[in-house]
């Protein structure tokens, strides 16, 4: 997950896309069902037992684990991915796309990797720390883009929110950073020894970013996806990007469920500041924006405060109209992020001013699946599946 996430913790449609929204429809019909007089069980239980194939005959709420089981493994490692199946996670987003100098894609959240892996332990690497301007703002550190496959393979990962997550620091080094490849079969893998299909959420990382490099990540993407047999409209991956043109690119290239990541109302994406359009986030997510999107996408992933927003103090407010307009036009909704720290948490939901402490995050997430949302991307996938559970058993 992108930008927006990032601020947080420190902080005409063509027929293929037709059919891929008819696929989700039934999602979106399910978490509406409230609106239609059904209770919460009737809703999760049409959605689990109805008998349709793909995304729809996932549970709602979907709960997808964010970079895995991120709250308590070092993220997008496949510890931390394998942890999130084994506490009921329904996706595992992974993972968030970076290429490396030879052209493979790897699992990191960012192309910068000082924060993630102990390249600041390699003295051969020293060399490497530069500063580069990436979608706007200077940064330093270690990119991928500046490594070999066989490079960033000597690396582990650490954890990135150590503050926040002290416990997770134990795991630091133990995993090192995962290609796409080697997710797809692992996906395959656990499929097999579970007996039921895993579902995978990766991202593409700054994609206009990359495109200038010569790095394109969309045709990487599709190439992999179509070489395992993975790039069907029913098939188990769903991509996203906080990039609208990314997103129409692999229209073009796969015929897997898409969704466009949405981050604060007054930011715009990056390929837009590029390209010179001037609309912001509040302008995508306007009736129209959403039926623009509906043209290439099946879905949005809205930032948290675009669903409920908070007043000054940092407590919810009323719900925005996001999750009807969007439902309007076929679109399913997967907000992010829930986390069961308190800093992350609206300000009426903390319990103190420990940093690594929980607040009352059932009591976040009773909020925000009131509002009729499809799913909810969270670090704590076992919570999130206990707060379904109370949700539409209520």
């Amino acid at each position: 997950m992108g930008t927006q996430d990032t601020q947080e913790s420190n902080q005409q449609a063509s027929a293929s896309g037709t059919g891929r929204r008819a696929l989700l429809g039934a999602a979106v019909l399910g978490a509406a069902g409230g609106v239609l007089g059904l209770s919460g069980t009737a809703r999760a239980g049409e959605a689990r037992h109805g008998g349709r194939g793909g995304l729809a005959g996932l549970p709602v709420p979907t709960i997808i684990g964010h970079r895995g089981a991120s709250g308590y493994r070092p993220e997008h490692t496949l510890g931390s991915y394998q942890l999130a199946l084994d506490l009921g996670a329904d996706i595992v987003e992974a993972g968030d796309l970076v290429p490396t100098k030879d052209g493979h894609l790897v699992c990191r959240h960012e192309p910068e990797i000082g924060g993630t892996t102990d390249v600041a332990d390699h003295p051969e690497f020293a060399g490497r720390r530069t500063t580069k301007v990436l979608d706007g703002v200077a940064t330093t550190g270690w990119f991928t883009e500046d490594f070999t496959l066989a490079e960033l393979k000597t690396l582990r990962a650490v954890e990135r929110i150590p503050a926040n997550r002290p416990h997770n620091t134990l795991y630091n080094g133990r995993w090192e950073i995962p290609t796409f490849e080697e997710v797809l079969a692992w996906q395959d893998e656990q499929t097999r020894r579970r007996g039921k299909q895993v579902w995978i959420y990766p991202e593409t990382k700054h994609p206009t970013y990359f495109r200038k490099l010569g790095l394109g990540l969309e045709e990487r993407v599709a190439k992999l996806l179509h070489k395992h047999g993975k790039d069907r409209k029913n098939s188990p991956v769903v991509v996203q990007s906080f990039e609208p043109t990314s997103i129409q690119r692999l229209n073009k290239l796969i015929d897997n469920p898409l969704v466009v990541l949405l981050s604060s109302a007054s930011s715009r994406p990056w390929d837009f500041v590029e390209t010179g359009d001037p609309r912001t986030v509040a302008d995508l997510v306007t009736r129209a924006g959403l039926r623009e999107i509906a043209g290439y996408a099946q879905g949005i992933g809205p930032t948290l405060d675009l669903v409920v927003p908070k007043d000054a103090n940092g407590n919810l407010t009323t719900p925005t109209t996001l999750v009807r307009d969007a439902h309007a036009v076929g679109l399913i909704l997967h907000p992010y992020t829930l986390r069961n720290e308190n800093p992350f948490l609206p300000a009426n939901f903390r319990k103190g001013t420990d940093a690594d402490a929980y607040g009352d995050v059932f009591g976040a997430y009773r909020a925000y699946f009131a509002t009729g949302i499809d799913g909810v991307f969270t670090d704590n996938p076992d919570t999130g599946l206990l707060a379904r559970a109370d949700f539409v058993n209520g």
